[in-house]
């Protein structure tokens, strides 16, 4: 069962001329047909995926996490270090030395540290972070797929709310016309007061719905330009199939395991702790490093004006014991392990428990359409039978005022359902994991996370975070004496 709108309005009865009928049915047929200048769907997905904010957090989130790799590779890298020293030295000594008297030391050092093997621990911790990384894409998938659905739900919440308020608008001009018709005839003693007052509650009501219905379009509006990026204008139905949905719920399942984002995520998040598990098993391991340095020194002093040395050696690290912290730390990571493993499980069963609602529900919203088509046409027909009847005597006036409820009802329901299927088809899409912008071909750059990891990988030096991708991040940093705000790299 679906949530509908506005149920409670109607188009009220115009007993002579009929004009209730056509001017609902015009309603009804500007809903089919979009105009010319339309925003598409495709649009406004289009225009989600390029300005949406939530979007470009996790954009700049997986960037972040891509410079984890970097850090890790930095591991198999050399360490240098540089100092420098001056100062002012006096020396005495009984008896006296070719040492003794003053001087002014100065000199620099340099080191180097390299190291040639740390038990795989870099080895695994670059593992562990590109698998971190590939994680990190999953959700940048989900956080799309998220805000593309919000973004056809907020589309179709427009689309909607948009034909509700035409229908009930024309309502209110209709029972006006209505109410003064029964005023005149009352005059004339063809209806009676009640019949009156009868049109009267009608039109009251109607105005009411109609007050409901912009209400609600105002919200849909400003929640659409929130997902969107701007103001809707022009929005049209859009097609109630698509191509991209899978044709059978074993297709559906199938698709779910292969390309939603919460399983993969799962899966390259289990990847991840178990190379955590092997990095910390590697602090148990014998290090070894090459360490050379080179110091150079002015009058060091009074006997000599200068001094240079240099050195190379090789250094092994044996750990023999630390007071069972690393032992705890190696369970530890384990157990983190086991619940990666049954967090991969769980992920599974949600998503084929959430596959199989999403397509109960495409289903059911697709039934419920043939079945809305069908009241909507019938209760047309009714309504011109019961108008005929009113006309002979043989149907009163709340009989008319009753079939148009009806009548008005059908069609509200039937632009509830229409947008229930669209909504439904999407989400649908969402589940399998094909709810994004290279699936729909919404004809705009595809954002490409590879870009800025090969980047980050090639960077040994820099600091700046303008990138090959196209993105920059800044912040705002505010000086408290000054008014100005300057972006800071």
């Amino acid at each position: 069962m679906f949530g509908r709108r506005g149920a409670n309005g109607w188009t009220g009865p115009v007993w002579r001329s009929g004009v209730s009928m056509t001017a609902l049915a015009a309603a009804l047929a500007c809903f089919s047909a979009a105009p010319a200048s339309a925003e598409s769907i495709r649009d406004a997905l289009s225009a989600a995926y390029q300005t949406n904010p939530k979007l470009d957090s996790e954009r700049a989130r997986l960037r972040a996490t891509d410079e984890d790799v970097s850090r890790a590779e930095s591991g198999f890298r050399p360490t240098v270090n540089g100092s420098a020293d001056i100062g002012r030295q006096r020396t005495e000594s009984k008896p006296a030395s070719a040492t003794a008297g003053e001087s002014n030391p100065w000199g620099y050092t340099l080191s180097m540290r390299q190291s040639v093997f740390n038990g795989f621990r870099s080895v695994s911790d670059v593992a562990e972070a590109n698998a971190a990384v590939k994680a990190g894409r999953e959700n940048l998938r989900l956080v799309e797929t998220t805000v593309l659905l919000e973004a056809v739900t907020a589309y179709m919440d427009v689309v909607r709310d948009m034909e509700i308020l035409r229908i009930r608008e024309n309502n209110v001009a209709v029972l006006s016309r209505d109410l003064e018709a029964a005023e005149t005839r009352r005059a004339v003693k063809e209806v009676t007061k009640t019949d009156v007052a009868q049109a009267q509650a009608r039109r009251a009501r109607a105005v009411s719905a109609s007050d409901l219905a912009r209400a609600n379009l105002k919200t849909s509006r400003a929640n659409y330009e929130r997902v969107v990026g701007h103001a809707p204008t022009g929005l049209g139905m859009p097609s109630l199939r698509l191509k991209q949905l899978p044709k059978s719920i074993e297709e559906a399942w199938q698709l779910a395991e292969q390309q939603n984002p919460n399983v993969n995520s799962a899966q390259y998040r289990e990847e991840a702790a178990r190379f955590a598990v092997d990095k910390v098993r590697g602090e148990l391991l014998p290090e070894v490093n090459v360490e050379a340095s080179f110091a150079h020194r002015e009058d060091p002093n009074a006997a000599f004006d200068q001094q240079e040395s240099a050195s190379i050696s090789g250094r092994v690290n044996i750990p023999l014991y630390d007071g069972g912290e690393i032992r705890a730390r190696v369970r530890q990571a384990k157990h983190t392990h086991v619940s990666r493993i049954q967090e991969i499980e769980q992920a599974r069963t949600e998503t084929q428990a959430n596959v199989t609602s999403a397509w109960s529900q495409l289903m059911a919203a697709r039934a419920q359409l043939k079945s809305d088509k069908v009241q909507v046409e019938a209760n047309r027909m009714a309504l011109e039978g019961v108008r005929e009847e009113e006309k002979v005597g043989q149907r009163t006036l709340l009989d008319v005022l009753n079939a148009e409820q009806e009548y008005l009802n059908a069609q509200i329901d039937l632009i509830s359902t229409r947008r229930e299927v669209v909504v439904s088809s999407y989400q649908m899409l969402a589940q399998v994991g094909a709810l994004n912008a290279e699936t729909l071909e919404l004809g705009t750059d595809i954002y490409n996370p590879q870009a800025h990891f090969e980047e980050a990988r090639s960077n040994w030096f820099g600091i700046a975070i303008t990138h090959a991708d196209g993105y920059r991040e800044a912040y705002q940093a505010t000086d408290p004496d000054d008014g100005s705000g300057e972006i800071v790299e």
